[in-house]
């Protein structure tokens, strides 16, 4: 039977403008009046009563307040006892006056209607308590009271075949939702295997015998009457279907707890293995630093130019091979860091501590100490091989000069030592004398050459080179050899002069040859010792230097060659004087070693050491032509390189601060970003190998480029590291705002007001920058001279707080410092704080919920045993809470009971675990 009136119905605090919606609709289709009914009556034989007609048993108001303190569990006020019309108005008035205090308006229903038993008014009152004190409280997951009866039914029914619930009318007629709605809660009070689709009324009569009997739940429905309507009553339904929920709400209580729980265990078994996974990479990382550091720090010198190039092409591999692994590492340590604390906020849990030694500054720290380590590794390389370089050059002309010197020396003590004049003539003697003139000005000409090896030496010493004592020990028999020739020359010198008064004058031709001859021959000596000597340049211009000076030593040939022909022509004239007057030549000339063939031999080999020389020469400036080359091509590229890399570092910088589209739209242009600026390191490896051939080649300068190959490599790995932390940073926001219900507008109002005080686009704020920003926002905090660092300080973050709201004292303003800033920086950064303000405002769990979810598990104890654990929580997640719950030490505790509060409150940083 349906019932139209003209009243209506709407919740003053709790029910939403689409349930009062969907209550205007239940108004215009009344339930049967058999079905309210009985539903009274299931509530008022808990009073020891009952009505059998509604329009009439309800008009003298005593059975209504008395139905409505049974199912609100309140006292209403004392009812009239008279039989009068006005005692029956007052009563029914308390019983309207009750339901309006319930936050429900009955709107065109008064009390007279019902004293006069109006049908439609009186059923239209029924349904409104129905809906009321049966219906409306009905909520899962946050649904209205209807939709969320029928998520109840949809939920409870899913794993039954032949049952799709999705109304309260026809999805209801074959019986089989009531029967599935028994079995499931209690499976031992019907045998659902036997029910048959095809017989509804053998179902229905099932369900409603066994709710009756079983159940408590009244027979409100008639099986004939469902089966034989093409579509049931709505509302009758709907009634009978809520006395199953009440029912079992307990059930579903506990279903909730269950669930609330595994949630919680999730996230904290989640979190726990980041932070594990956090800790052995860290672990892995620092590990390698220390043995890294003592491999840069090593600075034991080598003695050979090749062992030191083999430690510098060791220290490329690691460069190319060992370090940018490790690099990735690093920057995925920080990436993990900032989601874990990210993951731990979003969850309510405290941030995350990393083990003594290992947080992100302490790696910072330990790789800053490997780079400086690094730097002066390979500044201490370079400079080795320098020096190896200069010793071998050194030692080279060391024994060079030596040789000459000691085959100039060779025979000259004994030469000294003679006793030849005693028994000469007086020509002899004179011959003698002029002869040890002759040596004296040859040992003078040689005294610049014994200096030069001394000072070699010197040098070779003083640049710790590796054979040292040998070349002390030759360099002091040549100047031992040298103080000895020096003081027998004096000594002869002095003997000859004794006895020169007996001699005679000497032939004057071979004085002049000797004389002319020493000088000469010494020229051709330096002359063979310098076109022999090596060099060593690393410009053009040095190599153009030793080719102007060689030039200008060939422009004195035609002189020298003069000079040896005028030599040449004296000993010619000596001869010719001999034939001429038959001179007895008992030896040859006494005055000096030279003779004609040693003069034209040296000039021989001086005239061949001239095109060999210019030969060096010409290849020594092709291979500084082919360094100028390899500089000018390293310099066009890292002169490109290095500002592409600052280009992109600036537009990083720009696209984290510019909104252009969806967080998601910024995400994806970020990593297209990335993939292109991955894609340009062909370039950056095409530069290492230029690197790699100007070292080969010993090139130390470059005068075309202010940039160092080391300077592209910090430049590249902090590109790949500030994208990768943008992305981060984007991604960390998206979880921010999905977990937090912050909308797209509210992020683009705080960026914008970000990017107005960012002046100088760095992608941060000063703590007085972030003040102007907090006013912009509607925050009163004064605003003094602006700063640009991105954070906030303790006591601006502190004035902020209020600013928005918040009566904080001392012990307050430390719990939220610990949350915004967990490392204790002493600042607050602008993620930190829209986490805080989305934290504060949103809807999380708490430490008491979850001991509120175990409450119910545990049947109201204050313990909980293993065997409810693994009843009510998945295998693995009861294991996970048995194994860390400490045993209950309560009066009242049982043995094997457990603390479940002590285990809520350590989840949540409240205690220990």
């Amino acid at each position: 039977m349906l019932l139209c009136c003209h009243w209506c119905l709407a919740s003053q605090s709790q029910l939403e403008p689409h349930v009062l919606s969907m209550f205007m609709f239940f108004v215009l289709s009344l339930p049967s009046q058999q079905t309210f009914t009985a539903w009274c009556n299931s509530h008022l034989r808990k009073a020891g009563t009952q009505i059998d007609n509604i329009e009439e048993d309800f008009r003298d108001g005593l059975k209504l307040m008395l139905l409505l303190e049974v199912i609100s569990g309140e006292r209403l006020a004392k009812p009239e006892r008279g039989k009068m019309r006005v005692h029956k108005i007052s009563n029914v008035n308390k019983a309207l006056d009750f339901i309006a205090s319930k936050g429900v308006k009955l709107v065109s229903i008064g009390a007279e209607e019902i004293v006069d038993g109006n049908a439609k008014m009186t059923l239209g009152m029924i349904w409104t308590i129905i809906l009321r004190f049966a219906i409306q409280d009905i909520s899962v997951e946050e649904t209205s009271a209807k939709e969320g009866l029928l998520l109840w039914c949809q939920r409870k029914t899913a794993p039954y075949k032949n049952v799709n619930i999705q109304n309260f009318h026809i999805s209801w007629k074959d019986g089989l939702g009531f029967c599935a709605l028994i079995h499931r809660h209690r499976p031992e009070l019907i045998d659902y295997g036997k029910l048959r689709k095809d017989d509804p009324m053998t179902n229905l009569n099932t369900a409603f015998d066994v709710a009756e009997k079983y159940l408590d739940i009244p027979k409100m429905l008639d099986a004939e009457d469902i089966v034989g309507t093409a579509r049931p009553d709505e509302k009758a339904i709907m009634t009978y279907v809520s006395s199953f929920y009440h029912a079992f709400s307990g059930a579903q209580k506990a279903e909730t707890a269950a669930n609330r729980i595994c949630k919680v265990l999730a996230v904290n078994q989640e979190n726990e293995q980041l932070m594990e996974d956090y800790e052995k990479l860290a672990t892995d990382l620092l590990e390698w630093i220390r043995r890294t550091i003592p491999w840069l720090e090593n600075r034991m010198p080598e003695n050979t130019m090749q062992t030191m190039q083999q430690k510098l092409e060791d220290f490329r591999d690691y460069r190319r091979l060992h370090k940018p692994p490790k690099v990735q590492e690093k920057c995925q340590l920080e990436i993990n860091f900032n989601t874990l604390q990210t993951k731990l906020r979003l969850s309510n849990r405290p941030a995350f501590m990393p083990s003594e030694g290992k947080m992100v500054s302490d790696i910072n720290n330990a790789w800053g100490s490997l780079e400086g380590a690094e730097k002066g590794y390979e500044e201490w390389l370079l400079n080795e091989i320098r020096r190896l370089e200069r010793l071998d050059h050194l030692a080279e002309k060391f024994r060079q000069k030596a040789a000459i010197h000691e085959a100039w020396t060779d025979g000259k003590e004994e030469m000294l030592q003679k006793h030849d004049y005693e028994t000469a003539s007086l020509s002899e003697i004179k011959a003698l004398l002029k002869k040890h003139e002759a040596f004296e000005s040859d040992l003078a000409a040689h005294q610049d050459r014994v200096e030069q090896i001394a000072a070699i030496a010197q040098e070779l010493n003083e640049l710790d080179y590796y054979d040292s004592p040998s070349v002390n020990a030759r360099c002091q028999r040549i100047c031992d050899q040298w103080d000895a020739l020096g003081a027998l020359t004096q000594k002869r010198s002095e003997a000859l002069q004794r006895t020169e008064k007996l001699l005679e004058t000497i032939d004057q031709l071979y004085l002049e040859f000797a004389k002319r001859a020493a000088p000469f021959n010494n020229w051709m000596e330096g002359a063979m010792e310098d076109l022999q000597d090596t060099f060593i340049v690393h410009t053009i211009e040095e190599i153009q230097g030793l080719s102007t000076a060689h030039e200008q030593f060939k422009a004195t040939l035609p002189e020298a060659d003069k000079e040896r022909q005028a030599i040449l022509g004296i000993h010619n004239e000596i001869a010719k004087i001999v034939q001429t007057y038959h001179v007895n030549m008992a030896g040859s000339n006494p005055y000096t070693t030279i003779n004609p063939q040693e003069v034209n031999a040296k000039w021989d080999k001086v005239r061949q050491l001239v095109p060999q020389r210019d030969q060096a020469l010409i290849e020594e400036h092709a291979r500084q032509q082919n360094n100028e080359r390899l500089r000018r091509q390293f310099a066009n590229q890292a002169n490109v390189i290095g500002p592409w890399i600052q280009t992109k570092m600036e537009e990083i910088g720009r696209i984290s601060i510019e909104m252009h589209g969806t967080l998601e739209d910024q995400l994806t242009h970020l990593r297209q970003y990335e993939k292109s600026i991955v894609n340009y390191k062909p370039k950056i490896d095409q530069l290492e190998g230029d690197h790699q051939l100007i070292q080969e080649a010993l090139i130390f300068d470059n005068k075309h480029t202010n940039y160092t190959m080391e300077h592209i490599r910090v430049g590249w790995e902090q590109l790949l590291t500030t994208i990768a932390r943008t992305i981060n940073e984007i991604e960390n926001q998206i979880l921010t705002r999905d977990a937090k219900g912050i909308s797209q507008e509210q992020l683009n109002e705080y960026r914008a007001s970000f990017n107005h005080f960012d002046r100088d686009h760095s992608g941060a704020l000063g703590a007085e920058e972030f003040k102007a920003c907090l006013i912009s926002l509607g925050f009163d905090i004064a605003n003094d001279a602006q700063k640009r660092s991105g954070i906030m300080d303790a006591e601006d973050f502190k004035t902020c707080l209020i600013s928005v709201g918040y009566n904080l004292g001392e012990n307050e303003f430390s719990r939220i410092m610990s949350i915004v800033d967990p490392n204790r920086m002493g600042v607050v950064t602008f993620q930190a704080f829209i986490d805080f303000m989305s934290r504060e405002t949103a809807d999380t769990d708490t430490a008491d919920q979850v001991i509120a979810s175990f409450k119910v598990l545990a049947g109201d104890k204050n313990y909980i045993l293993a065997d409810e654990l693994l009843r009510e929580l998945p295998p693995d997640q009861a294991e996970y809470c048995m194994a860390r719950m400490a045993p209950y030490t309560g009066p009242d505790g049982v043995p094997g009971a457990l603390d479940y509060m002590s285990f809520s409150t350590a989840l949540y940083g409240e205690s220990d675990l």
